[in-house]
């Protein structure tokens, strides 16, 4: 510093007072210049400037906020409790992500931020969540129904024909192809594709479905309903020429199939042999389906091989089994014995589904005897004895016959009383409520669903023109008021049922709406009325109460011919008000404008 400050004094010494002074005024000058630099390079630097020089007067700014401004906090249920802070680099979107940091690709701010890690927002359908991917599936294929609870079905255990088509999705190729999509799709695919099978119950198809099973163990575990059907013909072929023993089609025109014997099967499977493969290669089956077919003098389905009659076997035990569908009954289950068989085969069967093609007096006297030993472990039982929905002049004599040997009411009764569900289609009266009633016991009753449609109310010492049925019969429609009554009445004892649905379908009503039915669901009633109806229900369950009540179908006349003309007021919507007083308008003939 001395050195300096001597440097400068000698200086100033050889160079005279006048030139002392200019040199020390350049030099201040200097000094200020080099200040002033100091602090605007100062002021563009920080965030904060001031204007080094004031500028044009400008319209006053609002006062600053106070610092101790505390922001308020984000509630708890916002997803994201902090600000994310933006992206503080300006990259060049001309270059590539391994761009060098240089001057021309990238400006770095001056201020200190955390760096954040963009993630890539391209994502590939298999990074989507799973959740997506089945909604996809399920808008491509439908909806899938559970196996093990009947109760993901509209009303539980009301119809067996939902379960035909509850799992079963299309087997088109375009479809199938979409497994190829990626090695998630791959699987969920397969779960649709293989949840519900159909196989013919002959020796050649089993055999075909055991070697593709084992040839792909993986789809064995995708089977949650099985349905097996046996054949109840074969077309007869016959040789072209003496020699030839080849077998040729017969010949098909758009008329059917020309010039073409058929004659019963002989490559049929046994009961035996179905249980045992659906036994062995699908462990996670919890629905089977028994088709029996329906033709004149079928063949009745064997049980077991021929074998003596001391030396009887069971059939092979299915323990993953939950619900039994049985389909042309007649041809499978003709007596007590046979779902004896069957049912200790099912060791965890829960709901029984049975249905024959056509009515007759055998299906109900079978039926009769085969519920008297119904296993407790049943507690949802679906019966449709016919499945005619059409209105009958008179009673039909197969009908008398069982009339002649037993009272079928009393023996549906009976087995309803230890079920959860019952639902069955045939012909009832009063008296199954009545038998309800008296078997059931109000502090152990688990009776939840009655669901009945009726072909005809049975009549004790009915005259022939006098049994039939539809809604000009006003014997049929007295006989569907008692019908309610019953089971209104049955509704004291029976505590625990949440639906009761009775109702009459028929197929050729000239006003399908004025079919009569009654329901009572979720504390409401609907369907027919009448006055002594209303009163029971106050009496039996004072919460219930009517949707509607409407007191008549809709504009009623005459023609010039004297036929009864209704313009009904529900051309399209469903009828929840049905006055049983006003089916007595409709006996006389309708005309519907």
């Amino acid at each position: 510093m001395k050195i300096a400050v001597g440097a400068r004094d000698s200086s100033i010494f050889h160079n005279g007072d006048g030139a002392a002074i200019s040199d020390r005024d350049r030099a201040r000058d200097e000094d200020e210049d080099e200040g002033s630099a100091t602090v605007e390079l100062a002021a563009i630097m920080t965030a904060t400037s001031t204007p080094v020089t004031p500028g044009p007067a400008s319209p006053p700014l609002e006062p600053p906020k106070p610092v101790d401004f505390i922001p308020p906090t984000r509630p708890s249920s916002t997803p994201f409790p902090n600000a994310q802070q933006g992206q503080t680099d300006i990259r060049c979107l001309a270059c590539h992500p391994d761009c060098p940091g240089t001057d021309d690709c990238m400006v770095t701010s001056p201020v200190s931020s955390p760096v954040v890690v963009e993630q890539d927002p391209v994502m590939t359908i298999a990074q989507l969540p799973a959740e997506i991917h089945e909604c996809i599936l399920d808008h491509i294929f439908g909806y899938r129904v559970s196996t093990t609870s009947p109760s993901s079905l509209n009303i539980p255990s009301v119809n067996a024909r939902s379960w035909s088509t509850a799992l079963r999705h299309s087997r088109r190729k375009e479809l199938s192809n979409l497994a190829l999509v990626c090695p998630l799709w791959r699987d969920l695919i397969q779960q649709r594709l293989y949840r519900h099978i159909k196989l013919k119950a002959t020796v050649r198809c089993g055999n075909d479905v055991m070697a593709f099973f084992v040839q792909h163990p993986h789809l064995r575990m995708y089977v949650k309903h099985i349905e097996v059907w046996f054949p109840v013909f074969q077309p007869k072929f016959h040789s072209a020429a003496l020699g030839d023993t080849s077998l040729a089609l017969p010949t098909v025109s758009p008329e059917g199939i020309a010039s073409a014997t058929y004659a019963l099967p002989t490559d049929n499977a046994t009961l035996e042999e179905v249980f045992y493969l659906v036994g062995m290669q699908f462990p996670e089956a919890r629905v089977m389906t028994l088709e029996g077919g329906e033709r004149k003098k079928a063949p009745r389905v064997k049980f077991n091989f021929p074998c003596p009659t001391w030396a009887t076997r069971n059939l092979p035990e299915i323990p993953s089994i939950r619900t039994l569908i049985v389909k042309g009954q007649w041809n499978i289950i003709r007596q007590a014995k046979d779902w004896e068989v069957i049912s200790h085969a099912l060791p965890n069967l829960e709901e029984w589904h049975g249905t024959y093609a056509k009515p007759k007096s055998k299906s109900y006297l079978s039926m009769a005897s085969t519920i008297d030993k119904l296993d407790p472990k049943i507690s949802s039982l679906n019966l449709c004895l016919e499945c005619d929905y059409r209105r009958e002049v008179t009673c039909p004599p197969y009908y008398l016959k069982v009339c002649e040997q037993l009272h079928w009411c009393e023996k549906l009764a009976k087995a309803a009383s230890n079920l959860e569900h019952i639902s069955y289609t045939g012909r009832v009266c009063h008296g199954f409520f009545d038998m309800l009633a008296r078997f059931s016991d109000p502090r152990i009753s688990r009776l939840k669903t009655i669901d009945l449609t009726v072909k005809n109310c049975c009549r004790q010492n009915a005259q022939w023109n006098e049994s039939g049925s539809g809604i000009t019969d006003m014997h049929f429609i007295s006989a569907f008021e008692q019908l309610v009554l019953g089971g209104i009445k049955a509704l004291e004892r029976l505590k625990s049922v949440e639906l009761l649905r009775i109702r009459y379908v028929d197929l050729d009503s000239p006003i399908p709406p004025l079919n009569p039915y009654f329901m009572i669901r979720d504390g409401w009633c609907s369907g027919v009325w009448s006055d002594n109806i209303v009163a029971e229900i106050n009496r039996v369950r004072p919460d219930l109460h009517f949707e509607e009540m409407v007191e008549s179908f809709g504009e009623v006349g005459y023609n010039k011919e004297g036929r009864l003309v209704i313009s009904p007021d529900f051309p399209k919507s469903r009828v929840l008000s049905l006055k049983l007083a006003n089916y007595a308008m409709l006996s006389g003939g309708i005309t519907i404008l």
